[in-house]
């Protein structure tokens, strides 16, 4: 699977580690930065995930900041972003699942380099549940109220 990955200068040492996993077990990562760990601003690096999965350059996302808050809030005031903070298995795939999670999101002061593999290998496996009608019913709703709040392009 085509991946973008962003973070901030907290998230940075674990979207290094993320990022070589997923590359070694196949899937083509482009890293949106940061790139060391100078400090940084997390939206910065929200916007550019998110905006990359807008235009279609990749179909999902990984951001990691200290906490996931941040790029999590930041993430999601792009339109067509669902982005998740996820610090277990169990969300990061059923974020996916039954939500069409487009973007996981990880605390790097959270959880440390196994959990995050684990939660990123369970979000690039995930495909969500088209033929769950409840699924698409509740997903079309949320994506209803995103219509009716956006703001015009």
């Amino acid at each position: 699977m085509k991946l973008v990955i962003g973070s901030d200068h907290a998230g940075f040492p674990l979207k290094e580690q993320v990022r070589a996993m997923l590359t070694a077990e196949g899937h083509e990562v482009v890293d949106l930065g940061a790139y060391n760990a100078e400090a940084s601003d997390y939206p910065d690096y929200a916007e550019k995930v998110a905006l990359a999965i807008k235009r279609g350059d990749a179909p999902r996302g990984i951001l990691i900041c200290g906490s996931g808050v941040g790029v999590c809030v930041a993430a999601n005031k792009i339109p067509g972003i669902r982005a998740g903070m996820c610090h277990d298995t169990y969300s990061a795939h059923q974020g996916v699942e039954h939500d069409d999670m487009n973007v996981l999101v990880m605390g790097a002061r959270i959880i440390g380099p196994e959990l995050a593999f684990e939660c990123a290998r369970a979000f690039v496996g995930a495909k969500f549940e088209i033929e769950g009608e409840r699924f698409v019913r509740r997903f079309n709703k949320v994506l209803a109220i995103e219509k009716k709040y956006m703001r015009a392009e």
